[in-house]
């Protein structure tokens, strides 16, 4: 069962267009969706089970065009769903999630369910949890961790940051905030912090200790536009190994001054 493919690059995402000239730009303001689902593996006393929790934050109020745009880039983005608001789409990904995890882990269960050491590899679960903070001036950063187990050796805990423009409604890419050709700057910037961060000298010594064995340092779509800094966030497996966890970098607003629009 793969799930992850919402989670690409930002880079990716479809850039939300500006709403009509009523938006004052006022900030967002939010309500919970929550959708909880548990089905189990088969109709047996005791049969491992799939749990979805989804606790999101969707647009409520303000400009009906904006809210519109917002919720759906949300549901596109955290749900892999496009085109519909956020309650609908967190409704159809919990039903689709629970019934593709009978339909595709039924039958192998029922051949490995005398083994009490393979029972642990049906017990499946996806969460997701949100909230939303205010950013630089005119942002809101919106803030999901995404939680899920479907078998093998260990869960996966990632975390998803988005900012939206508070007059347009706009996902702010790295392309939308700093000047053509930043790339550059930004990368050197970035490799110094991971190597003040983890103590390191040089980058020989940051590939010994486990990071960048397998890439470049890179800028990446998931950062959190705030007020003093940017907050850049590195999920398991992207600069690390899945043992080193969620990485954070921050980069003062000072610093990246000379790369701003």
């Amino acid at each position: 069962m793969k799930y992850r493919y919402y989670l690409v690059t930002l880079a990716a995402a479809t850039i939300l267009t500006a709403c009509g000239g009523n938006d004052t730009g006022e900030e967002m303001t939010f309500e919970s969706v929550k959708v909880e689902k548990t089905v189990s593996i088969t109709n047996e006393s005791g049969a491992p089970q799939c749990k979805v929790s989804l606790q999101l934050a969707a647009v409520k109020g303000g400009p009906a065009e904006r809210a519109k745009a917002v919720n759906e880039m949300l549901a596109q983005q955290l749900l892999g769903i496009e085109g519909v608001g956020l309650k609908v789409a967190a409704d159809s990904f919990a039903n689709k999630y629970t019934g593709d995890y009978i339909k595709n882990f039924a039958p192998l269960y029922r051949e490995d369910r005398n083994d009490k050491q393979k029972r642990a590899w049906y017990e499946y679960h996806y969460n997701i949890t949100s909230d939303t903070k205010k950013g630089r001036e005119g942002v809101t950063i919106y803030s999901a961790t995404i939680d899920y187990y479907e078998g093998g050796a260990h869960g996966i805990n990632q975390r998803l940051a988005m900012n939206f423009d508070n007059a347009t409604g706009q996902l702010l890419m790295l392309d939308d905030v700093f000047v053509p050709g930043y790339q550059h700057k930004l990368c050197e910037l970035l490799l110094e912090a991971l190597t003040d961060k983890v103590e390191a000298k040089d980058t020989d010594e940051l590939k010994a200790k486990g990071y960048l064995c397998a890439m470049d340092m890179f800028a990446p779509e998931n950062f959190e536009l705030g007020d003093d800094a940017v907050i850049f966030i590195y999920n398991p497996y992207e600069i690390a190994p899945y043992a080193e966890g969620i990485i954070e970098l921050v980069i003062d607003n000072d610093e990246l001054k000379e790369l701003w629009k």
